[in-house]
């Protein structure tokens, strides 16, 4: 124990004996009036009761000095109790600065691996989306790292609250030099592993290096996995299809008999892209052209694509070998930039799952429709028109309504009421340029060629 503090203790003893001791003189004790023949006794009897006295007073001061020493022992018990809870609170403080460090180090690395994984995302596309979510969690890592801290600063300033609440700290300046040579010790060995933690860390980043190329291979086909496994709500789909469809206008002309024949068509669709080239996809009721009367040649077409602000040419219009009266527009990359809507992806596995989105009129309304697979007509499915109860808008399957698969791919277009004709292909049969003057390509011909084709296909199926 401190000897500063054991001479407080002795002083402070001494001045509560020297206040607590009775110095007054004990009152003598009377003498009764005995007979003259015993007055030979009286000096004996005052020397009594004068020792009488003097066992008093000793008996009183032996029992102060035995309270003192219960007040000694327990002032010392307390002091000894808060001497061990500061060195408990210091041993927590230290442990703490100790965790808040770790946790700062482990929010720094983290940050590193943040800038190495935006680096990494800007080297393709397709990474990008994969980064991204990597990204996403390790911010949220990143969060819990900080709310952590926060609690480790609040814990600390709690600490900091008790140590400051035990006023006997400045007495006990030797305890905390030894913690403080201790904690010293502490602290080499720690900093002696956590270079060892570094060197493994830095192991480590040679590591996630040489993986994140194996990553990178491997981001597409996950992506493309999660496409094919995960189906999306139907409201989720019209609500794409609606921020994404692209206004097709239509303007073709030819001399008539007085003056000059005129024909407009607006119609709403959407980009599709089957990985090698981009084309925007119609029903040919959806043109001013028709399969209903005879073909004529026309001297000028004009298609335009329109999106807010943006309008992009059509050079020319193509007739799908897979329906005839299925019409591809292609759009080329600087168009497809220009117009700013979402390029849709042919569907991989058109019967995933057992039905699809249907969107009728550009958007007028839409719904989930089951279909089934036609073993007489391959390339088409038969779609459910009984199934009308999930439909939402007024409106029956028609010819030209788009279909979107569940996982947001376009499976095809109604070619009438019944059939949907799977887009997996936009292999041309005949191919329709557009222009100021086009009377030499023969349209006229060419309509009628497809209104043929279309005519030899089972009536089911016109």
């Amino acid at each position: 124990m401190n000897k500063t503090l054991l001479l407080v203790i002795c002083d402070f003893l001494l001045l509560n004996i020297l206040a607590l001791t009775r110095w007054e003189n004990a009152e003598p004790v009377r003498p009764q009036q005995t007979p003259a023949a015993s007055s030979g006794a009286d000096p004996a009897t005052k020397d009594q009761d004068i020792v009488d006295v003097m066992k008093m007073s000793l008996e009183d001061e032996r029992a102060q000095r035995d309270q003192l020493a219960k007040q000694l022992q327990s002032t010392t018990e307390s002091l000894q109790s808060r001497e061990q809870a500061l060195s408990q609170l210091q041993t927590e403080k230290t442990q703490l600065a100790t965790n808040l460090s770790e946790t700062q180090r482990s929010a720094q690395a983290l940050a590193q691996k943040v800038d190495v994984a935006s680096r990494d995302a800007a080297i393709s596309k397709e990474k990008l989306a994969q980064m991204q979510r990597e990204l996403e969690q390790r911010q949220a890592d990143a969060e819990r790292q900080k709310q952590q801290m926060a609690q480790l600063e609040t814990q600390q300033a709690e600490a900091r609250q008790r140590i400051e609440s035990l006023n006997v700290a400045v007495k006990v300046a030797e305890q905390e030099k030894i913690l403080l040579r201790e904690t010293a010790d502490t602290l080499k060995v720690q900093v002696a592993q956590e270079r060892q933690d570094r060197l493994k860390v830095q192991e480590t980043t040679t590591q996630l290096a040489q993986g994140v190329g194996t990553l990178a291979e491997k981001s597409t086909e996950l992506t493309k996995e999660i496409r094919e496994n995960r189906p999306i709500n139907a409201n989720t789909l019209f609500n794409d299809f609606l921020a994404n469809r692209v206004q097709t206008v239509f303007n073709v002309s030819r001399p008539a008999l007085f003056g000059e024949a005129k024909r407009q068509k607006d119609a709403r669709t959407i980009l599709v892209s089957d990985g090698k080239q981009t084309y925007a996809l119609l029903h040919i009721d959806d043109t001013p052209f028709n399969y209903r009367e005879v073909g004529s040649d026309w001297q000028k077409i004009s298609i335009n694509f329109a999106k807010g602000g943006n309008r992009a040419a059509v050079p020319e219009m193509q007739f799908l070998s897979i329906d005839p009266r299925l019409i591809a527009l292609p759009v080329d990359d600087a168009q497809v930039a220009a117009i700013g809507a979402k390029v849709y992806q042919t569907a991989l596995d058109p019967v995933k799952f057992p039905d699809a989105l249907l969107i009728s009129n550009g958007g007028a309304g839409y719904g989930e429709v089951a279909f089934k697979l036609d073993a007489a007509q391959p390339g088409f499915v038969r779609m459910d028109n009984r199934v009308m109860k999930r439909i939402f808008g007024d409106f029956s399957p028609s010819r030209g309504d788009l279909v979107l698969s569940k996982t947001g791919e376009l499976l095809g277009i109604m070619v009438n009421s019944d059939y949907c004709a799977v887009i997996n292909n936009f292999l041309p049969s005949k191919t329709i340029r557009t222009g100021e003057e086009v009377t030499a390509q023969k349209t006229g011909a060419i309509l009628d060629e497809m209104a043929m084709r279309v005519r030899a296909l089972p009536f089911r199926m016109q």
